[in-house]
């Protein structure tokens, strides 16, 4: 079965780093995906830009709005994903291995699973 992971994280926190800092990445995320590569769950997964380089598209009455910034204002943004494929409660061992990692993990099932209500059992 398969599992986004959408990492949630407060933006100010990674702002304090050094841009070189950034763009290393941090030790525990490139352990926790070794980890998952080695499971050989991980399908797929990437850093995103920061918020204030996205852009909200909507639309309405047929017209086309385009602004920049989040859509949503919240203290957390999203940094990054990753896509995992795992069967049973795997997707909570994935979860769990990322016990260095700051911030929240949000578990979402993907549709094309075809799972039910019962994906997150």
């Amino acid at each position: 079965m398969k599992y986004m992971l959408i990492h949630c994280i407060d933006e100010n926190v990674e702002r304090n780093r050094k841009p070189e800092e950034y763009e290393q990445g941090s030790p525990a995320i490139e352990d926790w995906i070794t980890e998952m590569e080695g499971r050989g769950v991980l399908l797929h997964g990437d850093r995103l830009r920061y918020v204030s380089d996205a852009a909200t598209v909507r639309v309405r009455s047929k017209e086309l709005l385009v602004s920049d910034g989040p859509f949503a204002e919240t203290k957390e943004q999203i940094p990054g994903f990753d896509v995992i494929d795992c069967t049973g409660r795997g997707h909570r061992d994935s979860v769990q291995a990322s016990d260095g990692l700051v911030g929240t993990i949000e578990v979402r099932p993907i549709a094309g699973n075809h799972c039910g209500d019962a994906a997150l059992d």
